[in-house]
């Protein structure tokens, strides 16, 4: 049968897609169609082998090597194809593994389902059975509780535990449980161990009532004994046992809980207690042997009733804690160290004291004028001294004491005429009074007590010589022994010193050592530190924003008054006359003036006329004006220690003040005290002061210093030392010494200085200055000998 074109292009068509359609093809099939391959390569390979040493029968030893070649290939391959047929079957095996483990799975869990099913059937069985059980227990106790009622049974009570019990141990048993008391009667009465000796006690017992108890049980052993052996009771044994018994009685009573405090008990009342918490509440701190109790008021001050009566007509209430310590101990003659703060009443603290003193004395006659007075204040500066003449005048009032002030910018013929026409105490400044001694104006035959008013003060203003010599111009027959065990003669007058100062500088120190005799050391608060009344404020600014900073804190005072200080007397007078202008009722007060002006300058701010005094240093320590309200630091001091006495002018008395502080970036020498005194007042500080270096520690002065005292002392006299040709003229050795002094002068002088706090210090600038000056006067002269 033939076929057409159709059927064949047809039957073509589908040869071609059966072709192209993919064949699937087991793994065997795979292996043998593989095997097949290699077969005909490996016998392709052969064949060219052949052929090719048919074509080079010369190549043996090639062919040869060649044919090794391709053996170890040929071995390499076999091992490839061994080693995926090892993988192959090894991949085979975990796969028939998974499919075993899966089909156990599947076999197992049929048991697993009927196990759970079981526990969960046992598991609600022990539930029922245990909720079977509680209603059973339940039940039960029902009808004991029935039954209870019903045969009318007591129930027991509920313990109460206390609120302070709650916390503290207890054992789980009660007394009630205690069976071996009706075991045996030996029980039934214990016997309590007494303690006869030693200071031992039984733990968690009260001790008072130990003590009690073993007193009680010595008292009646003794008894006993005494019964046995016959003795009878001496009346001064009764006597004595009465006495013990009445302070355990007194002991028992002391309850620390509901003990009085010491405002509310007599002054026979006052336990070693009370009196360390009055010296706490007061901040009074002492320092010294065989010191007097304090006085807690002026009715227990032993002050003489004149004195009394001065005192209350001066408005002084209530003592302030520099007089209720040291008034005691002037009244006992001893030599005294105040340290207090200022404004806190130093003045009464010393001058009651010396007027008890002489009123004690012979009254002042004819006989005994020329002898001199019998006691001497010094002061530092005028102001203060006649500051004091008034205080001594008001308290004198009533014992008409005549009082003499000795100061400078006075008539001293006329001063000392004062002296010489008898007076009982003299108030002077060191300076004038040395002046009048001297002169022969005063002498101080008859004078045995002494007040030196802000030592640290005068030590620092340069008076260190004249104080010493004024002390050594009293008779020293008088001084107190050195010894302090020794025992003083009581119809003898001894000398008394009283010392009052805010700080202690070397220089006070080293006049204590010298001429008081075991002294008291009372201190009040913080050495060096101002009240806690005054608010402390401090402003940075440029030295040109002062003035109107100043005039806008002058616009808040209305009324009220307030100092400005400033460093010199020159700026001084520029600000007074500047603030004159603005309208401000102002005066002035500095060294410059004349003691009448400046007397009349502090009367009438005093007196209100003025309420704005601006003044140097001279103001700024000792001197009391009243209701001074803000004091302003237009320029700050160099010194903190300055600082604090000038913002002691307000504050006083107990009242409250202000103190604001102008600061410019020229008082980095005072940033790391001020910041100090500022923290530890609880002030705030200012950002730019906290922040600045200066005030982070005192080391750059100290670098500063160290750093001159090396240059002054040591570069450059080694500079000066090579221009050795000038030996020509001036001897080498002479030149040597002169440097080798001037270098040792310059290190001591700068590096005590250094250390050194107030006159001492400025002393050893001074040196310093003048050493430099001269070295350097020396190596100009050195260069004009070496190249003129």
């Amino acid at each position: 049968m033939k076929r057409s074109i159709n059927d064949v292009v047809g039957s073509a068509s589908s040869n071609s897609l059966d072709a192209k359609k993919p064949v699937f093809l087991t793994k065997a099939q795979r292996e043998e169609l593989a095997l097949k391959r290699r077969q005909d390569q490996i016998s392709d390979q052969r064949l060219r082998r052949e052929q090719l040493t048919l074509s080079n029968p010369d190549d043996g030893d090639s062919n040869g090597k060649d044919r090794d070649r391709d053996r170890d290939r040929e071995r390499e391959r076999d091992r490839d194809r061994g080693r995926d047929r090892d993988r192959d079957r090894d991949r085979d095996r975990d796969r028939e593994r998974e499919r075993d483990r899966d089909r156990r799975e599947r076999d197992r869990e049929p048991d697993r389902r009927i196990r759970e099913r079981e526990r969960e059937e046992e598991a609600k069985a022990r539930e029922a059975a245990r909720v079977e059980k509680l209603v059973e227990r339940e039940r039960e106790k029902e009808l004991d509780s029935i039954k209870e009622q019903y045969l009318g049974g007591k129930k027991p009570k509920k313990r109460v535990i206390r609120p302070s019990e709650k916390f503290r141990f207890s054992f789980d048993w009660e007394n009630t449980e205690d069976t071996s008391r009706d075991m045996n009667a030996l029980y039934q009465n214990p016997h309590e161990a007494q303690l006869l000796f030693g200071r031992g006690f039984r733990a968690g017992m009260d001790r008072r009532e130990q003590k009690k108890q073993a007193a009680k049980h010595e008292r009646e052993t003794r008894d006993e004994i005494r019964k046995k052996d016959g003795v009878i009771e001496k009346p001064e044994e009764a006597a004595a046992q009465k006495v013990r018994e009445e302070a355990a009685d007194a002991y028992d009573s002391f309850d620390m809980r509901v003990d009085r405090h010491w405002s509310d008990k007599r002054l026979e009342e006052m336990s070693e207690r009370d009196w360390r918490i009055f010296r706490e509440d007061f901040n009074i701190s002492y320092k010294g042997s065989k010191i007097p109790r304090p006085m807690r008021s002026w009715e227990e001050s032993k002050l003489t009733s004149e004195l009394l009566k001065a005192v209350e007509r001066a408005g002084y209430k209530k003592p302030s804690p520099i007089q209720m310590a040291a008034i005691p101990l002037g009244l006992q003659q001893r030599d005294v160290i105040g340290i207090a703060e200022t404004g806190s009443g130093k003045t009464a603290a010393f001058v009651l004291p010396m007027l008890a003193y002489i009123s004690r004395l012979p009254p002042m006659s004819e006989e005994n004028e020329t002898e001199g007075p019998y006691a001497v204040v010094m002061a530092p500066t005028r102001e203060l001294a006649q500051q004091i003449e008034e205080e001594t005048v008001k308290f004198a009032h009533y014992l008409g004491f005549r009082v003499t002030s000795i100061v400078g910018g006075q008539s001293i013929e006329e001063q000392g005429l004062k002296i010489t026409q008898g007076c009982e105490i003299v108030i002077a400044t060191p300076g004038r009074l040395i002046d009048c001694l001297e002169r022969r104006y005063a002498v101080l035959n008859q004078c045995n007590y002494v007040v030196l008013d802000e030592a640290d003060r005068m030590i620092d203003m340069g008076f260190e010589p004249q104080v010493a010599g004024v002390l050594d111009a009293m008779p020293s027959s008088n001084l107190k022994p050195e010894n302090e065990e020794e025992e003083l003669d009581e119809k003898k007058i001894y000398r008394t010193t009283y010392m009052f100062s805010a700080t202690m500088p070397p220089g006070v120190e080293r006049l204590a050592r010298k001429y008081l005799r075991n002294p008291v050391v009372v201190t009040i608060g913080t050495a060096g530190k101002a009240t806690d009344l005054i608010s402390q404020h401090v402003i940075m600014m440029k030295e040109s924003e002062k003035f109107f900073r100043l005039q806008k804190l002058l616009d808040e005072l209305s009324d009220k008054t307030a100092i400005v200080f400033v460093n010199t007397k020159k700026n001084c007078d520029s600000i007074a006359k500047n603030l004159d202008k603005a309208g401000y009722r102002v005066t002035t007060l500095h060294g410059g003036k004349s003691q009448e002006q400046r007397e009349i300058s502090l009367e009438g701010f005093r007196a209100k006329r003025y309420n704005v005094l601006v003044a140097t240093d001279v103001v700024g320590r000792g001197i009391d004006i009243p209701d001074v309200a803000h004091v302003i630091n237009y320029d700050m001091p160099k010194h903190i220690e300055m600082y604090t006495h000038r913002i002691g002018r307000t504050g006083r008395a107990g009242k409250s003040g202000v103190a604001t502080s102008f600061l410019t970036l020229h008082d980095t020498d005072v940033f790391y005290d001020l910041k100090q005194m500022l923290v530890q007042s609880n002030s705030a500080v200012p950002p730019e002061l906290a922040r600045h270096e200066a005030s982070d520690s005192n080391q750059v002065r100290f670098v500063m210093t160290f750093a001159a005292a090396i240059l002054y002392g040591f570069v450059l006299p080694l500079v000066e030392l090579t221009y050795k040709k000038v030996s020509q003229r001036i001897s080498y050795t002479l030149v040597l010494e002169v440097q080798l002094v001037m270098c040792f002068s310059a290190t001591f002088f700068c590096l005590v200085g250094m250390l050194a706090n107030g006159g001492f210090k400025v002393i050893c600038s001074v040196f310093l200055r003048c050493s430099v000056f001269l070295r350097c006067s020396v190596f100009l002269n050195m260069l004009c000998f070496k190249f003129c």
